[in-house]
């Protein structure tokens, strides 16, 4: 599970390092969860980020279409709740292969999917 955090939390400083600010981290409802939601402009990006420490298939595969309509549910949620109609919304998808802490490479996919 601290891989996880670990993966989720460099995927964060590398969205806000791109000029994203996180508005969620594991944001849950009876849907699902979204590891992290940011905004840029008029973007909430709804990143699902996978972390491993070896890459035998590409780690985006995880994301099963089963896993994809949990997002896509979990997103209209989140903008319902929050009342937002100003936004457009993207499901993207970030990997993260992790060598140790100074050491890891992010494979970012935006649109990765579409809800």
């Amino acid at each position: 599970m601290a891989l996880g955090f670990a993966g989720e939390n460099a995927v964060a400083r590398f969205l806000e390092d791109r000029g994203f600010r996180i508005l969620e981290k594991n944001y849950e409802c009876r849907f699902g969860e979204i590891d992290i939601i940011a905004l840029k402009g008029d973007i909430i990006a709804f990143v699902e980020v996978k972390t491993r420490r070896t890459c035998y298939f590409p780690i985006s595969i995880a994301v099963t279409p089963s896993k994809q309509r949990k997002i896509v549910l979990t997103a209209k949620l989140f903008f319902a709740k929050q009342n937002i109609y100003d936004k457009v919304g993207r499901f993207d998808v970030a990997t993260v292969l992790w060598e140790s802490d100074e050491k890891y490479k992010i494979d970012y996919i935006e649109n990765a999917f579409y809800g």
